[in-house]
């Protein structure tokens, strides 16, 4: 499987990317699975369903099946923090492509999402750029390639050309092939 990740600052547009991607993933018969970092006290299930009585009554996994879908749902019995490594293991290993968003600090291959926000700056929240210092930035996604806060010496994709980006991974596919930390390469 390849994998890819997409770091950025919160509303910088990562899932407004990410979701083009995945249809125009599927479009050409690639299958493709996301991992994403949530809050801490998201929850899918819903009051009173059967699954969430279960989990209430301290099952520390709950399993839902139907012939369309599959759900696990586990419960720490502390605050457990998952690395994204943890979280791929988890996932089909026949799937074509990961699209990991989030986990901007993580050691995988990512593209970083950086929107030109002006209203942010003049609010005094300008957040520092990846790209200089992470080596696992591949790439620069942006709508302002005039006003990154350094040159950079990753090639820059327009983030509102998710046909590009898409054309990009695939020219790189090779390099994202994915191997858990530990495991020798091939």
């Amino acid at each position: 499987m390849k994998v890819i990740g997409f770091a950025g600052y919160s509303g910088s547009g990562k899932t407004s990317l990410v979701e083009p991607l995945i249809t125009l993933m599927r479009a050409q018969g690639l299958s493709v699975s996301v991992v994403k970092h949530a809050h801490h006290h998201f929850d899918v299930d819903h009051e009173g369903k059967d699954s969430w009585r279960h989990r209430k009554a301290g099952a520390y996994e709950v399993v839902l099946a139907s012939d369309r879908r599959l759900a696990l749902m586990r419960e720490f019995p502390r605050p457990t923090e998952l690395s994204v490594h943890d979280m791929l293991a988890e996932l089909d290993p026949r799937v074509d492509w990961v699209l990991v968003e989030g986990f901007k600090h993580a050691d995988l291959p990512k593209i970083e999402i950086w929107r030109d926000q002006p209203e942010r700056a003049s609010a005094g929240k300008t957040q520092a750029p990846l790209y200089p210092h992470d080596p696992h930035v591949l790439a620069i996604a942006t709508d302002a390639p005039q006003r990154l806060p350094e040159p950079p010496r990753q090639p820059v994709l327009d983030l509102n050309a998710p046909g590009q980006i898409l054309q990009w991974l695939l020219e790189h596919a090779q390099q994202l092939s994915y191997r858990a930390p530990g495991l020798p390469r091939n």
